[in-house]
């Protein structure tokens, strides 16, 4: 990863409380954080009764978006990644708001699931602390919800969302900012609800010490370190002090402790909940405290794409192996296609970077339904791409894939489109052209390498070129040729060759 060049990257970090961007310069090998923004957002709670953010919630959000774009206008575009959590997971209209929150920051904002976020966690927590030799438990809770991690090093073991969170316990224990022990008691119990499926198995796997990330537990840690109640990280006892002086005061707005900012008074005491459910589940004495979490996690995560460490590569060959894919036909699909998408990417404005690796990653895994029955095969392919934890994907790129795969054969479902951000539609009409027409080249399954295969392309056509006489003499690849000619008419494709 090392570079004579100083690059700029951002990450931006759409949470349930807040919205966070760091921005960073590479240089020589070396990550140097320049600059730090936050603002408390609090977009959960513009969730309403049916998983829909309000119109006020989304413009605090987006006047919020357009002062971190103005931060970040100059930054390259391929150096900057946003992404949102929980609350965006959830809501009904989110793919409203993304539209005009990718206006609002000039970038694109991807959906993580829970598990991915965690895993994100967990890399900002490994590279700000890194300790290869010791197993860490990792706590961070959000507004919407509570990531929880064992690893060592720069590897995961245990990675976990759970629906809990300073923002939400508010609405559903403190909402009218009342601090009573019987409510204290009910969100703690409710905690360990959540926690108790996950309990023995991370009791099982152990850990070394525990560590705590993001700003719940940063604001618990100040006001602990601020009374005095105890001087590293946050312990059991310090903890309970704290619990009981909250239920003590009774009122959110009477909480005065020193170190404590007005905007985090709301959603202290909910937060200090969720870590007691935490601590008792899991018997936990004392955790220390990580400045590092998700934002520095993409961080890390974004430079590790631009320079061949990417973790969907990864993810990808860890699929085919559990899925026990045909590996030697897979790169010859991979390789066909790689060698289509090269004659057409500039006719067709397809990215040598982005979307070539969405197609190579396809053509790897196109066949793992074949696991479940050959029946169907690409429908099951596409339901274990779209519903799996696809370490390092955003919910839009398991689309895209899921997408690939569910088409990459028999006829052509435009209407699987629809699931597809419409921006990028086009993009994966044309890369599954491309890989269906690699499919078919290999249907024989053959270790005999094809010649030269060129191509050309146009807004609606494809034009294949193979040497002098070759189809004549392979008439199954023909006749196989004439099917696939009918079948993206139906995407009003032409299809030549000669």
């Amino acid at each position: 990863m090392e570079s004579n060049i100083e690059e700029s990257y951002a990450a931006v970090d759409l949470g349930s409380n807040s919205f966070h961007m760091i921005v960073a310069n590479l240089v020589d090998g070396r990550l140097q954080i320049i600059d730090r923004i936050k603002e408390m957002v609090r977009l959960a709670s513009g969730l309403n009764d049916n998983q829909e953010l309000s119109e006020e919630s989304m413009q605090i959000a987006l006047s919020c978006l357009q002062r971190f774009g103005q931060r970040i206008r100059d930054i390259p575009h391929v150096n900057v990644r946003a992404v949102g959590t929980n609350t965006l997971r959830q809501a009904r209209n989110g793919k409203i708001f993304l539209s005009h929150a990718h206006t609002a920051l000039g970038h694109p904002i991807e959906i993580i699931a829970g598990r991915e976020e965690a895993r994100l966690i967990y890399h900002g927590v490994a590279h700000t602390l890194y300790d290869e030799t010791n197993k860490r438990l990792v706590i961070d809770i959000g507004g919407g919800s509570t990531e929880l991690i064992i690893g060592c090093g720069f590897d995961t073991y245990y990675t976990d969302s759970l629906y809990m969170g300073c923002v939400n316990f508010r609405q559903r224990f403190f909402s009218n900012g009342k601090i009573k022990a019987k409510r204290m008691h009910k969100a703690i119990l409710f905690a360990r609800q959540e926690l108790e499926s996950i309990e023995l198995p991370y009791k099982k796997m152990g850990w070394d010490y525990a560590l705590g990330s993001s700003g719940t537990i940063i604001s618990i840690r100040n006001v602990l370190h601020a009374q005095g109640w105890c001087e590293t990280g946050i312990t059991a006892s310090a903890l309970t002090i704290l619990k009981d002086e909250l239920i003590a005061i009774g009122d959110s707005d009477a909480v005065n402790f020193k170190d404590l900012s007005e905007r985090r008074k709301p959603v202290f005491a909910s937060g200090v909940a969720v870590l007691c459910g935490i601590f008792e589940a899991l018997n936990l004495e004392q955790i220390n405290v990580s400045e590092g979490a998700l934002r520095e996690g993409l961080l890390h995560d974004l430079i590790g794409r631009m320079h061949n460490k990417d973790a969907r590569d990864k993810t990808v060959m860890d699929v085919a192996q559990r899925y026990s894919v045909d590996m030697e036909q897979a790169l010859r699909v991979k390789d066909t296609a790689e060698n289509l998408f090269k004659y057409v990417s500039s006719d067709w404005g397809l990215d040598k970077s982005a979307d070539l690796k969405l197609l190579q990653w396809a053509a790897l895994i196109h066949e793992i339904g074949l696991s479940i029955a050959h029946a169907q095969y690409h429908r099951h392919g596409a339901y274990l791409v779209g519903y799996s934890d696809l370490s390092g994907f955003s919910r839009h790129e398991q689309t895209n894939l899921a997408t690939l795969v569910r088409m990459h054969r028999r006829k052509f479902p435009l209407e699987e489109l629809d699931s597809v951000l419409s921006t990028i539609r086009t993009v994966v009409l044309r890369l599954c052209i491309l890989l269906r027409l690699a499919v078919v080249m290999h249907r024989s399954r053959s270790n005999i390498a094809l010649p030269e295969i060129q191509a050309k392309a146009n807004e609606n056509k494809i034009d294949l070129v193979f040497p002098q006489g070759w189809l004549d003499n392979h008439p199954l690849t023909l006749a196989d040729l004439f099917t696939e000619k009918s079948y993206l008419q139906t995407a009003d494709i032409n299809l030549t060759f000669q």
